[in-house]
């Protein structure tokens, strides 16, 4: 297709065949496992490449990493069975006995757990950095670091990490960048074009879009995509044509999901700004918010996934609050058309940073419904906690 298309009509045009006559508009399912040949000398040379067995991915499957690579300027996509599954097979497929691993302290908490169980039983070790520290990463860098991990902004905290500075330090001590940048998707932050080597994404969040599968994706540079692959491979890493065609199909909508979804955030966060129980709004697209600076020189756009830190309130209170919600679910996901509500804890997963707020963390996701609704569970569910919280202070 044109190599001068917006964005826009890659998400409608990119992964399908457009030189076949009469070529659907989808690509079709395919679900394959035993692939046959018309002659020994066809079977000999497909032994030993994807295109051998059905584990090596499928025209379907091919057609969404395709489509992935254009989008973020990859060079490669591979898809995997979930996110974590995307950061887990990179960082061993990078990483060796010996290897240092800097990781953000902001990195999720699946995460943090293969690093202190899998990578250290492997004899990797892992130190955790300050997600602000920019180019003051150097001074943390060891003759044997091998990669960088970033993931920007955060995903539970929302710290906009400052990717152009720490990939300059990375590259220049030999080390990879890794990124985890489901956030922002592949419209809203082109990581390539910021020093990053490696970009990982939960495609089960917004490339999916309905809350209905499962899956990672790993894009790389053509340097590093042969190591990765190769590892991806050993690892009989693949995913159903099934489920490859439904995130392809929530990719065309991509564009116009995510700019409701970071209109609504945005109505959202303003109204939440003017509660009284509310201490900070954890929303990198919001002026005056932490990392906004950052994320306007580096982002072309927002999703809807932002942070509420509350002051402090009792569990009771708390729960009368979140317990009578209707609009907005309760679950740990995020990037579906639906809004949803996580209470979390980010002081209990630091360990080079600390916490600097005392009161509850909400995690929210503001969807695609309308924002007069949202707004109107949110007021309901504050008047409960403040009914609780008026009983509790009389008592």
């Amino acid at each position: 297709m044109n190599a001068t298309y917006s964005t826009e009509t890659v998400l409608a045009h990119e992964g399908r065949a457009h030189n076949q006559l009469g070529a659907p508009v989808n690509p079709p399912v395919y679900r394959q496992s035993t692939l046959l040949f018309h002659s020994l000398e066809a079977l000999k040379t497909a032994s030993g490449t994807p295109n051998a067995y059905g584990r090596g991915g499928s025209p379907t499957t091919r057609a969404l990493e395709n489509a992935l690579a254009r989008l973020e300027g990859a060079y490669r996509a591979m898809l995997t069975p979930s996110g974590l599954s995307a950061i887990t097979t990179s960082l061993l497929a990078l990483l060796g006995p010996g290897d240092h691993l800097l990781m953000t302290d902001s990195v999720y908490d699946p995460t943090r757990s293969f690093c202190a169980e899998t990578l250290a039983r492997l004899g990797i070790e892992t130190t955790y950095y300050d997600p602000s520290i920019g180019e003051d990463i150097e001074t943390l860098m060891q003759p044997n670091t091998r990669a960088v991990f970033v993931e920007s902004p955060g995903s539970l905290t929302f710290e906009v990490q400052d990717i152009p500075a720490i990939s300059r330090i990375a590259h220049r001590h030999g080390a990879i960048v890794l990124m985890d940048n489901t956030w922002a998707t592949p419209l809203h932050f082109r990581s390539f074009e910021h020093g990053v080597d490696v970009s990982i994404h939960a495609a089960t969040k917004y490339i999916s879009g309905h809350s209905d599968v499962m899956m990672g994706v790993i894009l790389t540079t053509e340097t590093l995509f042969p190591k990765i692959n190769r590892f991806y491979r050993q690892l009989g890493m693949t995913v159903s044509g099934d489920d490859a065609y439904l995130a392809l199909r929530g990719l065309r909508t991509l564009s116009v999901r995510l700019e409701r979804h970071q209109r609504n955030a945005h109505e959202l966060t303003q109204w939440l700004a003017q509660q009284p129980e509310v201490a900070q709004i954890l929303y990198p697209a919001r002026p005056g918010s932490p990392g906004h600076a950052l994320w306007r020189r580096d982002f072309t756009g927002a999703s809807g996934l932002f942070g509420v830190v509350l002051h402090p309130q009792s569990d009771d209170a708390m729960r009368a609050m979140l317990d009578g919600m209707t609009c907005f679910g309760m679950g740990y996901s995020w990037g579906g058309f639906e809004s949803l509500i996580l209470r979390s804890s980010a002081a209990r997963y630091r360990t080079a940073t600390q916490w600097p707020w005392d009161g509850p963390l909400l995690r929210i996701h503001a969807g695609l419904e309308h924002p007069d609704d949202m707004i109107a569970d949110l007021e309901a569910g504050f008047a409960r906690l403040r009914a609780v919280a008026s009983v509790q202070a009389e008592v």
